[in-house]
């Protein structure tokens, strides 16, 4: 059975922005007759905790948004994802943030690109890299050799998105004294994910549509289903920029919920509703405001 997600990682209570996300990823699913999965991102071991998990759900689970079982961790899946690794072209990438930096200010290189550095090193090249890292005591990247230089994507709003592939980083480099949870990238714990829970409807901010090209083209390496995309408008604060936890009481838990609830409802198209099961009759996506949601300015 087709499903949809919502995926937050546990670095902190929810803000309104991600509240309203996460109602916006129940309703598309809901609405469509899926399945909805919570999954908890935590392959971050220095970011996440437990009990901002625990605290996200109580939150979610407080404005009447339910889940089907089970909730997926991704701390516990890690050998999912190194069987995944194993079936995709990667190379190892020796560069540290700094050379990525510094090499990206090439003119020929498009911004927020890789530029390609250990991509076609030779293996006399790869061995002096390797034993540099293991002086250091780390291990490389390892990142995937795509062989496209763009990919099309199905998006609600915006139908046919195609942008570009990179090289994107599956496992980063860690300690070499050290298995951390943390090794997993995003780009790949996400695709495998999704795939290994049918999720064919993908609900996120807009700001992540750029990094949809890349994971359906994974996904499709990997022989999944790509998923249908909904990228939705972010909330911003008064100056424009994305809300965050320094824009005051933004969280579910400073405003209370019935303030939390108003603000809800108003910022998808359905005033005064109060409840998930009534939001869930009125809601119409054809309706939901393209432009960003912002913070301060209702009411």
């Amino acid at each position: 059975m087709s499903a949809g997600r919502y995926a937050p990682s546990p670095s902190g209570d929810l803000h309104f922005g991600n509240l309203r996300t996460a109602m916006l990823a129940w309703l598309f699913a809901r609405q469509s007759g899926r399945k909805f999965y919570l999954r908890v991102e935590d392959i971050d071991s220095e970011r996440s905790s437990a009990e901002s998990a625990e605290r996200q759900i109580e939150d979610l689970t407080s404005l009447g948004l339910d889940f089907d079982p089970p909730v997926v961790y991704q701390s516990a899946r890690g050998a999912l994802y190194e069987a995944a690794l194993s079936r995709l072209p990667v190379y190892e990438c020796y560069c540290t943030r700094r050379d990525i930096r510094e090499a990206a200010g090439a003119p020929h290189i498009q911004p927020g690109m890789y530029p390609g550095t250990c991509r076609n090193l030779t293996e006399k090249q790869r061995e002096t890299q390797r034993f540099q890292l293991t002086a250091e005591g780390r291990l490389p990247a390892l990142r995937l050799r795509a062989a496209v230089p763009e990919w099309s994507v199905r998006d609600y709003y915006r139908g046919t998105y195609t942008g570009p592939v990179d090289d994107v980083v599956l496992k980063r480099g860690g300690n070499l004294n050290q298995a951390q949870a943390g090794d997993w990238a995003y780009n790949l714990a996400v695709v495998v994910d999704d795939g290994e829970f049918l999720v064919d409807q993908v609900v996120r901010g807009d700001d992540l549509l750029d990094s949809a090209p890349a994971q359906a083209y994974i996904a499709s390496l990997l022989g999944y289903a790509e998923p249908e995309y909904v990228h939705v408008p972010l909330v911003v604060n008064t100056s424009g920029k994305r809300l965050a936890k320094r824009d005051g009481a933004v969280t579910l838990r400073q405003m209370g919920l019935d303030v939390a609830w108003e603000e809800l409802a108003r910022s998808v198209g359905c005033a005064g509703v109060r409840s998930a099961g009534e939001l869930l009759e009125v809601f119409d996506p054809l309706r939901l405001q393209r432009d960003p949601w912002v913070w301060g300015l209702s009411g």
